[in-house]
């Protein structure tokens, strides 16, 4: 296909409402796997990288490392090229497109990969851990992004929340690629390790190659001033559905008129986000904090809880970790769809809330010396399972509550607070708490994290915005819309805030 040059000016356009009424198809099926999929990279990267920690102190593993140095700096340089991946690559998203950026990050994550697997120092090691982390925090703003601008509004909810949790899936292969990958009777203890990684690399180019067929979104194509692009793209994807599925389109008869522009000042996406958007601000922050804590309060010292209280040999910890990884992805794979039918709201404070009320019960449990190995793992995987849709749901939250020219930008900002949360202040917090063996010292861990999940839970209760099986565009108005740049000016916005309090149900 040929690309236009963009030629601004002010348009109207049928397009997001024709995007919205296509019937489920192999052609989404296609955008979910090439884009949806590299979740399950990224739990496969964290959860290898944590198994493999012990073997890699090895003497003759052909790196010069501690145990400690993989968990403690490896982990903290791949969470904060994360966070800065995220924010980099986010404006870069907003700026340049979300295909070209989706490739490029990509891209980085596979070269990262494959350099981290021939590591023959420590300094090699941890580089190419933070680039790793570097290109894995710029997926989550380009993917998210992508994802929820071609997904139909009557899907958006459930496709977003299951891509989301399938990390897990990805945490449930990198414990038992692991368990295979350091079996020195199969493998070299030099090898082994270096393998776990490569398969990283292997999937990731098999997802490469769907995600070229994957087209650049028709909203961003439109507001940048290339609407014949976008024409042409979306007239074809209806063909393609249409020959699919065997049904005629419905008429879509919705329109927005657009006054394009090639670009959207970082000021004025600020100003978007933290003041005419404020309250959804409050709420994504909440979200994206509470889930942070909770899942280091649980899974952050959960190897040296079973192996210290439960005397759990450390070899079979992992086993423990596939059972809750498991519970973790069954959350948002069966309660997704509730997410589009009893709506937002309802689903994202009662996930929130009741996790970390079961939290609390867990806490109470394991302080009365009530509980096994097994039925401690069995709390954890009961709370995971509405944890993990919650979870979910910050990143569904953020990705669609702001407005088209901020969302790759709005998603890399909370992604970017919610990892720093839980990759930087979780572990100082936590590591002491679980890992002294003192019976209270964990109950507190566990009972921070709880809390700060029910305050999310309540704030969203009160913020959530009701945005099930509605257009983008009618949540949030593009700020390029006629009309929609001037709430900008003056006292915060008012275009802005009065589309809040409408969504919001206020």
């Amino acid at each position: 296909m040929s690309v236009s040059v963009p030629q601004t000016g002010t348009v109207t356009t049928a397009i997001p409402a024709r995007l919205d009424r296509l019937p489920w198809s192999r052609w989404h099926w296609t955008i979910v796997i090439g884009l949806g999929t590299v979740w399950i990279l990224d739990g496969l990267e964290v959860t290898v990288v944590g198994n493999i920690a012990g073997r890699l102190s090895e003497e003759g593993s052909g790196l010069a490392i501690s145990s400690a140095q993989v968990t403690g700096i490896a982990a903290a340089l791949y969470v904060a090229g994360a966070c800065a991946g995220a924010l980099f690559f986010g404006r870069l998203t907003d700026i340049f497109g979300r295909k070209k950026l989706f490739m490029v990050t990509l891209a980085v994550y596979l070269g990262a990969t494959a350099l981290t697997a021939v590591s023959m120092e420590s300094w090699w090691f941890f580089a190419f851990r933070f680039l790793t982390g570097f290109g894995i925090g710029g997926e989550y703003a380009a993917i998210n992004s992508a994802i929820d601008e071609l997904i139909p509004s009557y899907y958006r909810g459930r496709v977003d929340i299951v891509i989301n949790g399938s990390f897990w899936l990805g945490a449930i292969g990198g414990s038992l690629l692991s368990i295979l990958a350091l079996d020195t009777d199969l493998f070299p203890a030099n090898v082994g390790w270096r393998l776990t990684f490569a398969l990283g690399v292997v999937l990731g180019l098999a997802i490469l190659l769907v995600r070229r067929s994957v087209p650049e979104s028709p909203r961003w194509l439109l507001i940048h001033g290339r609407e014949k692009e976008a024409e042409r793209l979306v007239s074809s994807v209806e063909a393609e559905v249409a020959a699919d599925t065997g049904r005629e389109l419905p008429p879509a008869t919705e329109e927005i008129t657009i006054r394009q522009r090639e670009s959207v000042g970082f000021g004025m996406i600020a100003r978007t986000v933290l003041s005419t958007y404020r309250r959804r601000a409050a709420l994504g922050f909440s979200l994206f904090i509470g889930q942070a804590f909770l899942y280091n309060a649980i899974t952050f010292g959960f190897g040296a809880i079973l192996t210290t209280f439960f005397d759990v040999p450390t070899s079979d910890t992992g086993y423990y970790f596939a059972f809750i990884a498991a519970g973790n992805f069954l959350g948002p794979l069966l309660l997704g769809q509730l997410f589009d039918t009893l709506g937002r709201r309802v689903m994202i404070s009662s996930t929130y809330l009741l996790s970390g009320l079961l939290l609390f019960g867990t806490a109470w449990l394991f302080d009365r010396g009530a509980l096994s190995a097994v039925t401690l793992t069995v709390c954890w995987c009961v709370v995971l399972f509405f944890a993990s849709a919650g979870a979910s749901s910050a990143y569904l939250t953020v990705s669609e509550v702001f407005p088209m020219e901020t969302r790759a930008m709005a998603i890399a900002f909370f992604y970017a607070i919610g990892t720093a949360a839980g990759g930087i202040s979780g572990p100082l917090i936590f590591a002491d708490l679980t890992e002294s063996g003192v019976v209270g010292d964990t109950v507190l861990a566990f009972q921070i994290g709880a809390s700060l999940m029910c305050v999310a839970g309540l704030v969203a209760a009160a913020l959530a915005v009701r945005a099930e099986r509605r257009s983008l565009e009618d949540i949030a108005r593009p700020l390029t819309a006629a009309g929609g740049s001037k709430g900008l000016k003056g006292s915060g916005g008012a275009a802005g805030a009065a589309s809040e309090a409408r969504a919001s149900g206020v």
